[in-house]
């Protein structure tokens, strides 16, 4: 199906172009979010005249985008999950997770604009992608730890994923006698 677009869509063309895109792809998510129209005459001659129209609302749309990207710009949040010793989370780290620390912070942003291609499974520092409008991206930083206090050691540089990080225990420097009293058995023995 051929469609005007109304708006610059990544991967598909900028505003006003006529692509051919997949039937469904028409019918179930540019028509009806309003993102298009069906390429015919009535439809062209009805695009020109409303061109300035969706012109300015695009740059408006834009200039808040850049607005949100500038109080986010250089920004890292903290995420407080579960985790094993080696560092795997017991969860994981996905959108709406990113989406609900975002909004802690007074940010609203859509699902749809938190580009993680896989959820986020161990701790560490972590760059997620926003695409806050077609011409605006940003990166932050997610700081998953453990604890607050494990999150600001990472923030710092440390890495949390070995018994010394965690324990303060050096575990190369451990023998056997630190976990078994060798005079055990004696004493046993001696009391019988």
């Amino acid at each position: 199906m051929e469609v005007i677009l109304l708006e610059r869509i990544a991967k598909l063309g900028q505003m006003g172009e006529t692509v051919k895109v997949r039937d469904g792809f028409a019918r179930n998510y540019l028509l009806p979010e309003g993102k298009a129209l069906r390429a015919n005459a009535a439809n062209k001659t009805r695009f020109e005249a409303e061109r300035a129209t969706l012109e300015a609302r695009n740059l408006e749309r834009k200039s808040e985008a850049q607005k949100v990207a500038d109080q986010l710009e250089g920004k890292s949040f903290i995420v407080v999950r579960s985790a094993g010793e080696t560092g795997q989370l017991y969860g994981s780290v996905a959108a709406r997770d990113v989406i609900d620390v975002l909004a802690a912070e007074g940010f609203n942003i859509g699902r749809n604009q938190v580009h993680l291609n896989t959820p986020i499974k161990t701790i560490g520092l972590h760059t997620v992608e926003l695409q806050l409008h077609a011409e605006v991206e940003i990166n932050i930083q997610l700081n998953v730890a453990r604890t607050a206090d494990e999150a600001e050691r990472q923030a710092k540089g440390e890495t949390l994923t070995s018994a010394e990080a965690i324990y303060g225990v050096d575990e190369d420097a451990l023998r056997p006698e630190d976990f078994f009293d060798p005079d055990a058995d004696n004493a046993e023995e001696d009391d019988a």
